[in-house]
Parts: structure tokens; sequence; C-alpha cells
């Protein structure tokens, strides 16, 4: 078996598809050789194993990335104890598993779109569809979280912004197999992140606009399978006490709950809410507050109509009781974005018995039509649209890429292409990106039932709008 496949065979063929899962008895022989694989009908296995291979990267992603943002601290022993500071080291093990889910997404793509596809007659445009986005969404993760990387197998490291091309390049190859609207919608919405992560607003607005003109409400997730193993990461830590969130987003958390033992909730990966934010964003570079504050209004009324599950146990939650640190678990508390901002209500909910509570299933916000009309300025206007990107995306692990967070090559890579890793092995972390956990603290008043966070990172992204790491149309 070529070198190439090992990595991947195996897993892939006890994989899940987007619409289904093989049964146990469906399972093959993982010591199959390529040979013996690629002489019987192939490509379902193949796609099936590769959204597997999908589905676990977009996990761990959210995860660990989550962690180096605002979002969330870890309260735990499990999992990064480094992110959050934010320490983040070329030699760490957690920088080289998220550069090879990325390689593996990309390998296994190819393989089936070159290999695969070549020699099984049953392949259709769907499995094609499928495999190209999921490739074009690898070199999407690789020019939003790194600086730079391979994009191919042993070839030199590309830095990110060659890797947000050869995303276009892919997203669009899979437009050539899309079946419907809402395929298209998707496709051009990660079109318009990677020109919006480049800075191309022109372009950005451009696919932004087609995303909406194909469906103005459209959602496309990763699917987990409990039964069969394929697990959520991030669920796993924040339904557990395990990763606790900044208490202005207390109301979105869990996002990824379990009202069953072995639920393991999606993951959205594109969904209509970011073209409207794309194009507001775009309307404040160019100091049209009006037209921004009507997409934004009009963000909202979509937000207002996403599911919100209810009844949602989570009363084992303790807030960080026995833990490192203690959040606050009451909707008695308040919450000020920093030391010099007004407290805000009902952004913390009570969850000991006998509450259940209520938590929005695709995107949440805190922001109302009252705070956009009341926005005074540009700067303030932009301030709610990454406070809204923040909510929306909230664990979907997108904040980070928003705080300019970069991470280095890793070791192993930078040991194989010395001459070209080296410029890339120590990671980027704008200076106005506060150390020593300081994007996760606050001061927390339990007489007074108030909570003062320390740093509101949307303002701090505001006022560094000109630098080269956050707010790419500005």
């Amino acid at each position: 078996m070529k070198a190439v496949k090992f990595f991947i065979l195996a897993g892939l063929l006890t994989g899940l598809s987007a619409c289904e899962l093989l049964q146990p008895d469906d399972i093959i022989n993982p010591n199959v050789s390529e040979d013996d694989f690629l002489n019987s009908p192939s490509m379902q296995s193949w796609v099936n194993g590769t959204n597997k291979v999908f589905a676990v990267a977009v996990g761990s992603f959210a995860e660990l990335t989550e962690l180096l943002s605002d979002n969330y601290f870890n309260n735990y022993t499990q999992s990064s104890k480094v992110f959050d500071i934010p320490i983040i080291e070329y030699t760490d093990v957690d920088v080289t598993a998220l550069q090879s889910y990325i390689a593996n997404l990309r390998e296994s793509a190819d393989y089936g779109l070159h290999t695969v596809a070549k020699i099984d007659t049953a392949t259709t445009n769907r499995h094609l569809f499928n495999l190209y986005y999921i490739k074009g969404y690898a070199y999407l993760l690789a020019g939003e979280y790194f600086l730079a990387l391979p994009v191919e197998a042993g070839g030199e490291v590309k830095e990110w912004k060659t890797q947000l091309t050869m995303a276009v390049d892919t997203f669009r190859k899979a437009m050539e197999y899309a079946g419907g609207k809402e395929d298209r919608a998707f496709i051009n919405t990660l079109i318009a992140r990677a020109y919006h992560k480049a800075g191309d607003k022109d372009s950005a607005v451009n696919y932004a606009g087609k995303a909406l003109e194909c469906s103005p409400d459209f959602v496309k997730n990763v699917e987990f399978d409990g039964e069969k193993g394929v697990t959520n990461a991030i669920q796993t830590h924040i339904y557990s006490t395990h990763f606790q969130p900044l208490p202005r987003l207390d109301f979105l958390d869990p996002k990824y709950f379990e009202s069953t033992r072995l639920e393991q909730r999606p993951i959205c990966i594109a969904k209509a809410e970011e073209p409207y934010l794309i194009l507001a964003e775009a309307a404040l570079s160019e100091n049209n507050t009006e037209k921004a504050k009507q997409q934004l209004k009009e963000l909202l009324a979509l937000v207002a109509v996403r599911p919100v599950a209810t009844g949602i146990n989570d009363q084992l939650e303790t807030r960080g009781e026995s833990a490192t640190r203690k959040y606050p678990n009451s909707s008695a508390y308040k919450i000020a974005a920093s030391p010099d901002e007004s407290f805000r209500e009902n952004l913390v909910l009570d969850r000991q018995p006998p509450h259940l509570i209520s938590i929005p299933c695709i995107s949440g916000t805190s922001v109302d039509t009252a705070m956009i009309d009341n926005a005074p300025s540009v700067d303030t206007l932009l301030e709610i649209v990454y406070l809204m990107r923040q909510e929306i995306f909230f664990a979907e692990g997108r904040r980070a890429s928003d705080l300019g967070i970069r991470l280095p090559v890793c070791e192993i890579e930078a040991a194989n292409q010395p001459s070209s890793s080296a410029p890339y092995i120590q990671a980027q972390i704008p200076g106005f990106i506060p150390l020593e956990k300081g994007m996760d603290d606050f001061v927390m008043d339990e007489d007074a039932k108030t909570v003062v966070i320390k740093h509101n990172m949307n303002k701090t992204i505001v006022k560094n709008k000109t630098s080269e790491h956050v707010i790419p149309f500005f």
C-alpha cells in the first residue's frame, strides 16, 4: 500500500457520509490493501470516510481554537492548558494535530477526486461536490489559522494568502457540481468568507450577495454520530464543567448539549448570517452607516427565527464552584464588557435545580434593534458587527481568527522543509492581545451580583482596525 494513503485508508472505510452511516456489518477489514480497495466499488465508502475525517477535524478545530480566544477558558485538566494564556509553540502537539487535520483533509479529498473517481464508474456529481468542498475547506482553515502550510504532500510551505486563493479556486470547482440553490448559497458563502479574510472587499461583497440571492436562510452543518464513536470534540468539554464561557456569553452555552446519552450535536460550517456580516462591514468601510444598520437589522430578523432548544438540563454545571475559577451562575448577575462600560442584564442563565435552560442551536445574539439604531458612529457599529460575529459564530472555531491569531508551522514540518518553514515557526499573536489569560479575566462581586470583564476584545479589535491582523476591510 502506498505510504501516502496508509494513514487514512482504514478510517475512511468505516466513516460517515453527509446523509448516512455505514452499518457495523459494512465495516471492511482495516488491513485491506489499496489495490483490494480500488478493485471494489469504492467511491461511496471513500466519501463516507472523508466526511468522517472532516467531522473530527472541524470538532477539534472548534475545541482548540475557542481556547485561543476570549470565548472559553479551560477550567479543567483536559485539552490544552496553554492556548488560554495564549502560548503557541511550534513544538506543541496540538499545533501538530491541527496541521495534520488539514493535510489529511486535503490528501483524502484529492485521492478520492483523482484516483478513486477514475476507477469507480458509480461516482456521481454529489460525490465530487462533497470532496471538492472538503478540499477547499482544508485550504480555508489553513488560510484563516496558520501563517503558512504546504499545499501538497511533501511540498514547500506557502503563506496564508496563497492558501485562501487555493480555497477560492477549489470552491469554484465544487460549484461546478452543486446540486441546487442551497449548495450554491453554501459555496458562495465560503468564497465570500475567504475573500473577506484576504481583504478583497469587492469580491467578498459580490459573493455574499450571490449567497443571499440563492438562499437567505441556508445552514450547512457537519454531522457526528455518537453510536459509532464519531464525536464532537468540543461538545465533550462545554456540556461538562471543563470549558467555561466568558460571562457575557453565558446565554449561548452550551451550544452543543446532550438530550440523550449518545447525542452528538452538529457544528455549523456555513450559514446565511455570514453574508450579512460581511456586507455590513463593507458598508462601514465606506462610512455608510445607514446601509450597515439595514444589513444588521435584516440579520437580526434572521437570527430571531433560528431554532432555540428548550428544556435543556444543564443542572450539573457548577460554573467552576470546585475548579480554579468561579463563574456567575444566576440570572441576577449583571455584566459589564469592560471596567468603563455599563452593566447589561439577561446575559447569564439560571441553571441550578429546578431550572431548565433554552439555548440557540444555530445563532443567537444579545444585540437588539435599539443598540443598532442608537449606535452613533462607524466604530460603534463596527464593534456591534464584531460582537455579533462573536455571538453568532460562538463555539464554531471562528473567534481566534477574528482576533488575528495565527498558528506556526509545526516542528515536524519545519524539520522536513527547513528553508521554506523558517519564517513561520513563531506564532502570530498581535500586540494588542492581552497575555497571561487576560482575555478570560473578570472581577465578580457575589454580593452585588455583578461581573466586570477586564477586556472588551470587540472594542480592542475596533481600536486596532487599521492593523493588518484584524478587520480586513479597513
